[in-house]
C-alpha cells in the first residue's frame, strides 16, 4: 500500500502555532523535571478449553522509570525525556509461555523464554505555545494507536510525534512512525516499515465531546476512527452516559491475501451507562462488518498489523473482543465503587457480553459468550499510599465452528503495582 498521510500535516500544524496564544510558563529544564518509577508485578493464567491446546501462564516483576525534563525558557522550549525498562521472568518457562496474547517474555529459538528484559529510549522534544513537537521513544494513547501497557512491560514506537492544543478544548494529534518495539523483547525491529497518523478531539462542552483519528501502516492497511461521547447528568450523583465508538478500516490486498481474507471492515459499539452513586449499570450493542474482521496490534513480522495492542476502544472488548466477520454482540455490565460501603479504594466490575453471526469458513453463525469480573484495591494513605491490587477472572467459550476466528478457555490476571516518584 502505497497511500500515506502526508507529512504535510506536521509542517501545516506548526506553522498554525505562529498565531496561538503565548503557551504555558516554563520555569526551566531542570525545574520542571520529574521522574516517576512503576513496579509492576504481573500473572496471567490461560486454560485454554479445546482438547489438544496447552495451559499458558507467565509471571514477572517490571520495573518501569520514566523521566521528563521542563522546557528550556524562551519562545522556543527544548527538553528531553527517556524510559527505562527491566523485567525478570518469575515463571513460564518452556511448555507455559508463547501464548501471543499474554506476550510477557518473548521466546528464543530454542522455545524458551527470555529470562530478563532490558529496554531503553528516549525522546527529543520541542515546545513553541502550546504546541509540541518530540522525536525518539513514544507511547501513543490513541484510539487509532495506542501503545500496550497492559502487560508486563510497556509497547514503545520510534519516529515523530505532535500534540498540538492551541484551540481551547481542541487537541491535535499526529506523527509518523518507523519502528515499534515489542512489549515481550527488547528488539526494535518488528518489521514495521512506517505509520502515519492525524486527527483530533474536541470538548464541544461540559457534556459533549468528539473524536476523529485516520492512520496508514505502510502495506497494510488504512484506518479511521471515530468516537462520540455525552454525560447528561440529573442529579448530583446520578447521570446517563452515551458512548460510541467506530472504526473503518481497509487491508492492502497483498496483506489481505497473506491472511486469506477480505478488505474491508466497518465495527461500532453504542454503551449507554447509568451513574446512580455508587453504581454503574451498562448496556452496549457492538456490531462489525464487512468482508473480514476487525484487524489492529500484533507485530508486523509476526504477521499482525503493527498499530498498537489496545488499539481497540471498543465497548465489548473484554479478553474477546468481539471483532469477529459480521459478528454482533450484546452487553449487560455492573461496576460498584465501595468506597460509598464505607471502603474508600476498592471497586468491583462485572459483565456478560454475548457474540453471534460470526462468519468463519465452517459457518455462518458462530458464536461466543463471556463472563468477566475484576476486583480492584488502591491504598488510599500510608507508606503504600496508591499501592494497587487487581484481579481479573473471565470464562470465555466458543463454538467449535468458530474455532479458527478464536479461542476459549479460563482466564486469571493478578498485577500489583506500585508508583512512586524520586523527583
Amino acid at each position: 500500500m502505497n497511500k500515506v498521510l502526508p507529512l504535510t500535516v506536521l509542517a501545516a500544524l506548526s506553522a498554525n502555532a505562529a498565531y496561538a496564544s503565548s503557551g504555558p510558563e516554563s520555569t526551566g529544564f531542570i525545574e520542571d523535571s520529574h521522574l516517576d518509577v512503576l513496579l509492576r508485578n504481573a500473572f496471567i493464567d490461560r486454560d485454554y478449553k479445546p482438547h489438544g491446546i496447552k495451559e499458558r501462564a507467565e509471571w514477572g516483576q517490571g520495573v518501569i522509570a520514566s523521566y521528563s525534563s521542563g522546557f528550556t525558557q524562551g519562545p522556543v522550549g527544548f527538553g528531553v525525556d527517556a524510559l527505562a525498562q527491566y523485567a525478570v521472568r518469575l515463571d513460564g518457562g518452556r511448555g507455559r509461555s508463547g501464548s501471543g496474547g499474554i506476550d510477557f517474555f518473548a521466546q528464543d529459538n530454542d522455545g524458551r523464554a527470555k529470562s530478563s528484559l532490558a529496554k531503553f529510549g528516549a525522546t527529543a522534544k520541542m515546545r513553541f505555545s502550546n504546541t509540541v513537537l518530540s522525536y525518539g521513544t513514544q507511547r501513543p494513547a490513541l484510539p487509532i494507536l495506542n501503545a500496550d501497557d497492559s502487560r508486563l512491560l510497556t509497547e514503545t514506537f520510534t519516529g515523530f510525534m505532535l500534540d498540538s492544543q492551541e484551540i481551547d478544548g481542541l487537541d491535535v494529534s499526529a506523527g509518523y512512525f518507523t519502528a515499534e518495539q515489542q512489549k515481550s523483547d527488547d528488539s526494535h525491529d518488528t518489521g514495521l516499515n512506517s505509520l502515519t497518523f492525524a486527527g483530533a478531539h474536541y470538548q464541544f462542552n461540559a457534556q459533549f465531546s468528539g473524536a476523529f483519528y485516520a492512520s496508514d501502516v505502510q502495506d497494510v492497511l488504512n484506518k479511521q476512527y471515530l468516537g462520540l461521547n455525552y454525560r447528561q447528568p440529573f442529579a448530583a450523583d446520578q447521570a446517563l452516559i452515551l458512548d460510541f465508538n467506530g472504526y473503518n478500516s481497509r487491508l492492502d490486498q497483498s496483506f489481505a491475501n497473506s491472511q486469506n481474507t477480505g478488505r474491508s471492515n466497518t465495527i461500532w459499539s453504542l454503551a449507554a451507562s447509568y451513574v446512580w452513586d455508587i453504581h454503574t449499570f451498562k448496556v452496549a450493542y457492538q456490531q462489525s462488518s464487512g468482508s473480514t474482521g476487525y484487524h489492529y496490534g500484533g507485530y508486523r513480522n509476526q504477521d499482525g498489523i503493527g498499530d498498537g495492542g489496545n488499539s481497540i476502544w471498543l465497548a465489548n472488548s473484554y479478553w474477546s473482543d468481539f471483532n469477529g466477520e459480521d459478528e454482533r454482540s450484546w452487553q449487560l455490565a455492573y461496576s460498584v465503587d465501595l468506597a460509598g460501603l464505607g471502603v474508600p479504594g476498592l471497586s468491583y466490575d462485572v459483565a456478560y457480553v454475548r457474540g453471534d453471526n460470526i462468519k468463519t469458513a465452517a459457518s455462518g453463525n458462530g458464536h461466543e459468550h463471556e463472563f468477566f469480573n475484576q476486583i480492584q484495591y488502591k491504598v488510599q494513605n500510608g507508606p503504600a499510599k496508591d499501592l494497587k491490587l487487581k484481579v481479573r477472572y473471565s470464562v470465555l467459550r466458543v463454538s467449535s465452528d468458530a474455532a479458527d476466528y478464536n479461542i476459549g478457555g479460563n482466564e486469571i490476571r493478578v498485577f500489583v503495582e506500585y508508583p512512586f516518584s524520586l523527583l
